[in-house]
């Protein structure tokens, strides 16, 4: 876990207290600077050389089963019918018993780590709408408590043509049987120059089952949309992948994507959140968005 300056618990209330004035002074925009991140040394994170095994066989198990027909069955079973109906502050409690294990970075519980994005992202002074995109954004992890195959199936790659080498640990693709198909083996594969992202099969995991769960329940901007259903698509918005077969809408939407990454990333840390002193400003932030109760 990287090393990360902590405030007691009384530190961190009397800090949540402030924000509120704080941010009326500051009237920040959405794709301003992170300035919660200056101080840290961010090459300790994503750290994928040094993690430990779970993460090492969570990225080889998914490599490996992530396939067309896969994606394919998943968005069909997606549509046939509702998991559960909820408010967003009860699925929030309901992952709270989720450990992700494709993050190297922390082994800190789901809401923990929700709270923490939020929190940098209010203490930066952004709008309320990325704030709540913050506290939401790990949601469609929820698709393990829903009856997925294991956490290899919540975390997305686009499926349908070659794998990037830019991908975390590629060499793991080699027993994917799509690596080996004549069509879904090729650099455009199912797809055309430039179509956009919008028309090719990102790998049903939780940012793509999140985002079909609140684009037509939310009122959240393209943006927070974008952040949500991007958020963990790294060799995209990191480190420039599938530019042959992006267009001029996704460039528009990767800077939202990476005003928001700072935020998920580096936020992490081992000092919990005060969950009963914020859980008030959230769910008022929450009614602001969304209904009292959402389809899952």
């Amino acid at each position: 876990m990287p090393s990360i300056p902590t405030q007691s618990g009384h530190e961190l209330d009397v800090t949540s207290d402030a924000i509120d004035n704080v941010n009326i002074i500051k009237g920040k925009m959405w794709n301003d600077k992170s300035e919660f991140d200056e101080s840290l040394d961010k090459s300790q994170f994503r750290d994928y050389d040094a993690a430990c095994d779970r993460v090492k066989k969570f990225y080889k198990e998914q490599h490996e089963k992530q396939t067309v027909a896969f994606n394919i069955k998943a968005r069909v079973d997606f549509k046939s019918g509702k998991r559960a109906r909820m408010g967003v502050w009860e699925a929030i409690e309901l992952l709270n018993t989720l450990i992700d294990e494709s993050d190297p970075d922390t082994s800190m519980s789901q809401i923990d780590h929700l709270l923490q994005t939020a929190e940098a992202i209010r203490r930066d002074g952004k709008p309320e709408w990325m704030q709540v995109t913050g506290l939401l954004h790990d949601l469609g992890k929820l698709l393990l408590l829903f009856g997925s195959e294991g956490q290899w199936d919540v975390v997305g790659v686009i499926v349908g043509c070659k794998f990037s080498d830019k991908i975390i640990y590629p060499e793991t693709f080699k027993n994917n049987p799509d690596s080996c198909d004549a069509v879904y083996s090729t650099e455009y594969g199912i797809y055309k120059p430039h179509c956009g992202l919008d028309n090719v099969m990102l790998s049903w995991g939780h940012d793509e089952y999140l985002y079909n769960v609140l684009k037509d329940q939310s009122s959240l901007p393209a943006e927070g949309l974008a952040m949500i259903r991007y958020h963990s698509f790294y060799p995209w918005h990191r480190e420039g992948a599938y530019s042959h077969l992006t267009n001029e809408k996704d460039e528009q939407i990767l800077e939202a994507v990476k005003a928001f990454n700072p935020y998920d990333l580096y936020s992490k840390c081992d000092e919990p959140c005060n969950v009963e002193q914020l859980r008030p400003y959230y769910q008022n932030l929450i009614a602001k968005f969304f209904p009292p109760v959402l389809d899952w």
